[in-house]
C-alpha cells in the first residue's frame, strides 16, 4: 500500500509543462509577481532560471524585491537600472535572446496594465519569432473586477505589448485568509473568464496544503509577496 505521504507528494506534481521562457502579466493585485517567484523558486529545482523584472509600474510588489531570495537559490535576477529606487525609470540595459540562451527558464514579469506592458513591447519581435513561449494572463477574481473588466484589461495589455497572450492563469485568493472554499468559489469565475477571452486556462494556483479536489491543473503557491505593512 503506498503511503500517505506519497500520495500527497504526488498530488504536487504538475501535468503541465512550462515553457524555456514565460511571460506573466496581469492587473495589480491579482498574484501576477507572486506566481512569478514561486515559478522561479520551482523550476530552479528543474534548471537554470533567470528572472527578469519588467515590472516598471507598481513599486510595491516586485520581483526586484526577492533579490536575497533568489541569490539563495542560485537564480539570476535581471531588472531595470536604477530598479527599487525613487529614480527608478525604463532603462533596459539588458539582452532578453542573450539570457534565453544562457539560462534552462526564462520568466518575465511584466507590469500590470497596458502601460506596464508597452516596456514589454520593446521585445515583441524577440517574443513573436520564438517557438517554446508562453504569454501568461494572471486573474483574481476577489480584486472586485468583472469578467469582462478583467478580459478589457486583457486586451488592451496585449494591444500595448504587441503580442498575444497563450493563456490564462486563476490566481484567485484573499491573501492570508485564503482557504480551499476560497479556491472552489473562484472556479465558475474562471471558466467564464476563460470563455469571453478565448483562451485556455492554463492552471490555478492554490496555497501548499491544498486538499481540494478539481478539474483544473493546479500549481501550489507559497505567499511571498505581502502587503507593504505586513512583516
Amino acid at each position: 500500500t503506498r503511503r500517505s505521504s506519497d500520495l500527497d507528494d504526488r498530488r504536487k506534481v504538475m501535468r503541465y509543462k512550462f515553457k524555456k521562457i514565460t511571460v506573466i502579466t496581469g492587473y495589480y493585485g491579482s498574484g501576477k509577481t507572486n506566481l512569478a517567484v514561486n515559478l522561479a523558486l520551482e523550476l530552479s529545482k528543474k534548471g537554470t532560471v533567470c528572472i527578469v523584472d519588467l515590472d516598471i509600474v507598481n513599486p510595491y510588489f516586485r520581483a526586484a524585491d526577492f533579490k536575497g531570495l533568489f541569490h539563495q537559490n542560485n537564480i539570476k535576477l535581471v531588472c531595470p537600472q536604477y530598479a527599487g529606487t525613487n529614480l527608478d525609470v525604463p532603462s533596459f540595459c539588458f539582452d532578453l535572446e542573450g539570457l534565453s540562451e544562457e539560462y534552462d527558464y526564462l520568466i518575465v514579469d511584466v507590469g500590470g496594465d497596458d502601460s506596464g506592458a508597452f516596456a514589454l513591447g520593446k521585445f515583441s519581435d524577440f517574443f513573436n519569432s520564438c517557438e517554446c513561449f508562453e504569454m501568461l494572463y494572471v486573474f483574481n477574481m476577489y480584486r472586485d473586477l468583472s469578467v469582462d473588466e478583467i478580459v478589457k484589461t486583457l486586451i488592451d495589455i496585449q494591444k500595448a505589448s504587441r503580442i498575444k497572450c497563450t493563456g490564462l492563469v486563476n490566481a484567485s485568493n484573499l491573501g492570508e485568509i485564503t482557504d480551499d472554499l476560497t479556491i472552489k468559489k473562484s472556479l465558475d469565475f474562471a471558466d467564464e473568464v476563460a470563455e469571453k477571452s478565448m483562451l485556455p486556462l492554463k492552471f490555478t494556483c492554490v496555497p501548499i496544503g491544498f486538499k481540494g479536489n478539481i478539474d483544473s491543473e493546479i500549481f501550489y503557491t507559497k505567499r511571498l509577496v505581502k502587503m507593504p505593512w505586513e512583516d
